[in-house]
């Protein structure tokens, strides 16, 4: 986790923004976040509360309605995402992440479809990062695990070395033990100075981690605090960790 100080300029500005999918039905409805450089930012809430929609909209894949966003003091609202991507942000999605018929090392290379020369360096950095990846370089993607597809898809959105990168539901569908493997490298990638917003439903694993969190609730930025903060809260407790969730994760 980060220890920034308050005096920099965020890395990301997120205000009022009202957005969605279909014209005249709006998933945000007045959301508000912000990211310092090298912040760890987790974003929880109940199914349906815009958490996956929020990362799309930061990322250019929503439509913005009303409201700003801004990277770096620069207004990006409703720039595509390939310009999102040249301006230093990342973006993994929860599914279809990676190309199935590549293999892993060519998914690295589509990574790096911005760099101009040699990126065999950059490589080599992911490969440090999973190095279950640098032993299976040739192997095609599509026969990974789900655990070893989402490293590939993390590996890739870094090969541009991105100021910010959005993680949407890293951990779904794995099984506990690759569940931690995955937080444990999230933790690993933002100490190299990665910003990350971790859209998670694994809420008490995510704030964990967090220097802080937003609870999405209706499309709206109901609570924010400091991870740990929001994980000891007992009304955020009751209201979006439950009971039998806090069991599962332990």
């Amino acid at each position: 986790m980060s220890s920034n100080q308050p005096s920099q300029p965020p890395l990301l500005t997120v205000k009022d923004v009202f957005a969605g999918y279909v014209e005249g039905v709006d998933i945000l409805q007045g959301v508000n976040l912000v990211v310092q450089p090298g912040e760890l930012i987790a974003v929880i809430g109940a199914n349906g509360a815009g958490k996956s929609t929020l990362a799309k909209m930061i990322f250019g894949l929503v439509p913005v309605r009303s409201g700003t966003v801004a990277f770096e003091q620069r207004d990006i609202t409703g720039i595509a995402p390939e310009d999102v991507v040249r301006l230093g942000m990342g973006y993994v999605p929860q599914i279809a992440n990676v190309f199935p018929s590549l293999s892993i090392s060519e998914n690295l290379d589509m990574g790096a479809y911005l760099v101009k020369g040699d990126i065999n360096a950059l490589k080599q950095n992911i490969y440090q990062i999973f190095p279950v990846l640098a032993k299976r370089q040739k192997q095609r993607a599509g026969t990974l695990s789900g655990g070893e597809r989402q490293m590939l898809a993390m590996g890739r959105a870094l090969m541009l070395e991105p100021k910010l990168l959005i993680l949407d539901e890293p951990s779904a569908a794995l099984s506990p033990i690759l569940v931690q493997d995955i937080f444990d490298l999230v933790q690993r990638i933002n100490q190299t100075g990665t910003a990350i917003i971790l859209v998670e439903q694994n809420a008490r694993k995510a704030l964990a981690i967090s220097d802080r969190g937003y609870v999405l609730d209706a499309g709206r930025d109901r609570f924010e605090g400091k991870g740990t903060d929001l994980l000891n809260d007992p009304k955020i407790a009751e209201l979006y960790l439950g009971v039998g969730h806090i069991k599962s994760t332990h």
